[in-house]
């Protein structure tokens, strides 16, 4: 009898499967993401925005290396750490370089998301394959059924790309597993006689798996450059792979499977590392310093644990509680689905492999003060990796013979008994197996399809309304974006400014396409620590600037005056502001643009009292990183040294303010400095504060005692000052610590003494 078509179906069905699956997910791709982009064109009018201002630090990067300027946030800014993702812009740079410029390239980042959301896809269906065959059609709408995941893959951020390249990266360590577990060469009876345990394991090849382990580990290098965090994923990759080698060829082919998996990603982080130490001055990355609260110099232990473990905490609440379902308990209901693929032996190893992930990667981002902000964004390729495990453990509930022995560990049948005994055993098998395939086995299945069907409904239920919210938001916040940021940038462009200050280092930039300078530090200055800086407090950023040459100095503020305290009243002359209506994602309801006045800074004066005949041996401008580090400065810490800034009268009588800052030191308790002695006979210190009360500071040098210092108040800048004994040491530990009440140290000098009986100025405030 000839073959029907159902027969030919069954048959050609290996060769269909692959190709109809990537069209399904395909497709499944293309409308979450036409959801998501028609609320964004519906509310910027057919204009192609992005929901975060994060998205435009992607394209400056992007630009400027389409120009020749790579690793620059702006260009002539010198090497920048600032942008996380190392990998994404160079692909954003082709885009930019065949044509998608100016707000196209987030045409282009769309075209980009969804290539690498159905790699995902793809690549996620794999893992689902002990299941059956069938199984993995229920990835795409399991993954994508997260309205705060497809937000973060279609916003334009390197969510998507990152779980491209992790595709592609457990793809490669797959297939070293599998290789490792493929057949080897058949022995002959004459072989199997003289080979022992380790010339079969050498048999299998060699070059093979080595050709295999270095493209998962170049994949792994590649995965840590678009994510930092992602030295999780390689670790997790990496020992998955070092297993499978291990089980099949020993544990000298694994450990040479480990080091060629994970050896490539630990010279890329190595290798950015030294990168931030040659260029910035900072073996971190500014994200790193600016974000972490490891980094927090004034936090104690226990304050740095309680915000991590806030932060771990909330990660999780904030996804179970909210972002998965619109009540309680329902979103848990996602995790349980995904603890299932734990019980079954067919998917157990690659639900432990995801688990270590998830798990890893939510205690890495919580080290992230951030984390809280921009939907959560930094949370969701775990969220991702969760949704695959979901799937995983809904397709094992509605699979048939999931849990069957078949699948699982079978028992053997002692072929060394009597036959007698073999048979019975046989018989009461047969037995055994037809009522597992009689009515019982078919009502537990039923009862699971039946709960799979009830989770999946309550689900969705549940997530129904979180989904439109999202949708809702991506393009509000889009078209916030267009109203505010890329209005003004685009209002900076026309001013023709020359640099421009801002404190969101996105749009505004790219808009205008003007040279910047980012006060919070993410951007870069050439080797100026301005992520730092901003960690310590307004007046050390404002230190820096004053280290810039006065005609590269921002001439133009753009910020959010709420954000940054005195700084527009005292250093900018109000332009033009940039409201925004219906406002769900800007940092403020004004954008305003200021007219820079600098004037106030003077970097690397003299101190007033300087006699005519006295010259500067030293100079620490205390609360300047810069000078700081040059000088091994230290403060008390934690919860002391807080960095403030004035700006009063120049006691020279200019009729000129004058700008500095300093460091708040408790009485009690010092700060240090290596400084230089005078050079040619005696000399002097001098110090600089503003004081707002009288205060005495005791010198001590290399722990002896030299003197004290006697401050008086003043309503201006006041210094003071205390004669060096002779005999000091070429460069000495200076220690200053007030011994009745606090005092701000805005400056020290050392300077040489003039001959006796030559006359000095008096000290200023005196």
């Amino acid at each position: 009898m000839p073959p029907g078509w159902l027969d030919r179906l069954v048959a050609a069905w290996p060769r269909v499967d692959p190709v109809l699956f990537a069209a399904y997910a395909g497709a499944c791709v293309l409308y979450a993401a036409v959801a998501f982009y028609s609320a964004m064109h519906q509310q910027t009018g057919g204009m192609w925005s992005a929901p975060l201002d994060d998205v435009f630090i992607h394209f400056d990067y992007a630009r400027a290396t389409a120009r020749g300027y790579p690793f620059e946030w702006s260009e002539g800014n010198g090497f920048s750490s600032g942008n996380t993702s190392l990998s994404y812009p160079f692909v954003l740079a082709l885009g930019y370089l065949v044509g998608f410029r100016g707000v196209l390239l987030m045409q282009w980042a769309a075209i980009v998301a969804c290539t690498s959301t159905l790699g995902f896809l793809l690549v996620g269906a794999r893992l689902l394959e002990p299941v059956g065959r069938w199984a993995k059609y229920l990835l795409p709408p399991v993954a994508l059924s997260i309205g705060a995941l497809d937000w973060s893959l279609f916003s334009g951020m390197e969510n998507a790309f990152h779980l491209g390249v992790w595709a592609l990266a457990t793809l490669a360590a797959l297939s070293v597993a599998r290789a490792a577990d493929a057949p080897r060469e058949p022995t002959t009876q004459a072989t199997r006689t003289t080979r022992t345990a380790d010339d079969t394991r050498a048999a299998a090849p060699p070059r093979r798996l080595a050709h295999l382990g270095w493209a998962a580990g170049l994949a792994g290098a590649l995965l840590y450059a678009t994510r930092p965090e992602s030295v999780v994923c390689v670790a997790a990759l990496s020992v998955y792979a070092a297993i499978a080698v291990k089980r099949a060829h020993g544990a000298r082919a694994a450990i040479a499977t480990l080091l060629r998996t994970s050896v490539p990603g630990a010279l890329a982080c190595l290798a950015q590392a030294v990168a931030n130490r040659v260029f910035t001055g900072e073996w971190a990355a500014s994200g790193a310093i600016a974000k972490l609260a490891l980094n927090n110099p004034y936090m104690t232990s226990s304050e740095k644990w309680d915000t991590y473990e806030f932060l771990a905490t909330y990660v999780v609440a904030r996804n179970t509680n909210h972002h998965f379902s619109d009540a309680l308990p329902w979103g848990w209901l996602v995790p349980a689905l995904a603890l299932i693929p734990l019980a079954s032996r067919r998917t157990r190893g690659a639900a432990v492999l995801l688990w270590i992930q998830v798990a890893g990667w939510l205690a890495l981002v919580a080290l992230n003060g951030q984390v809280r902000w921009q939907n959560e964004r930094y949370t969701m390729p775990a969220v991702a990796w969760l949704l695959v495990l979901a799937a995983m453990g809904l397709a094992l509930l509605v699979a048939r013979a999931a849990w069957a022995n078949g699948g699982e560990r079978r028992q053997e049948r002692p072929e060394s008994a009597p036959a007698g005994i073999r048979a019975r055993l046989g018989a009461l098998g047969g037995i055994a197996a037809a009522a597992r395939g009689g009515a019982l086995a078919r009502g537990l299945w039923c009862a699971r399809v039946a709960l799979a069907l009830a989770v999946a409904a309550l689900f969705w239920a549940h997530q129904l309304p979180r989904m439109r919210d999202q949708i809702w938001f991506f393009g509000r916040a889009s078209r916030n974006i267009r109203d505010q940021h890329l209005v003004a940038g685009k209002l900076l462009a026309q001013l023709d400014v020359r640099r421009v200050l801002v404190g969101d280092a996105g749009a505004l930039l790219y808009a205008s396409d003007r040279p910047g300078l980012d006060i919070i530090g993410l951007g870069g200055y050439h080797d100026l620590p301005f992520a730092r800086a901003g960690v310590h407090g307004l007046g050390a950023s404002l230190e820096l600037i004053e280290r810039i040459p006065a005609d590269d100095r921002p001439d133009t503020l753009a910020i959010y005056p709420g954000w940054w305290g005195d700084l527009p009243a005292i250093f900018g002359r109000r332009i033009a502001a940039i409201p925004v209506v219906g406002n769900v994602i800007c940092g403020g309801a004004e954008k305003v643009i200021y007219q820079a006045d600098w004037s106030p800074l003077a970097h690397g004066e003299a101190p007033a009292s300087m006699r005519e005949d006295e010259r500067v041996v030293d100079e620490l401008d205390v609360a300047d990183l810069v000078s700081e580090r040059e000088h091994g400065y230290a403060f008390p810490r934690p919860q002391a040294g807080f960095v403030g800034f004035s700006v009063l009268p120049d006691p020279r009588g200019s009729g000129h303010d004058r700008f500095d800052a300093g460091r708040v030191i408790p009485g009690g308790r010092s700060e240090a400095a290596r400084l230089h002695a005078p050079r040619e006979g005696q000399g002097r210190l001098v110090v600089r504060t503003a004081a707002p009360r009288a205060a005495t500071i005791r010198a001590t040098a290399d722990g002896r005692e030299i003197g004290h210092v006697a401050l008086k108040r003043g309503d201006g800048w006041t210094e003071a000052s205390l004669d060096l004994p002779e005999g000091l040491p070429e460069t000495f530990t200076l220690t200053l610590t007030p011994v009745d009440g606090e005092w701000v140290d805005h400056h020290v000098w050392i300077l040489d003494r003039p001959a006796r009986g030559v006359g000095a100025r008096p000290l200023a405030g005196q």
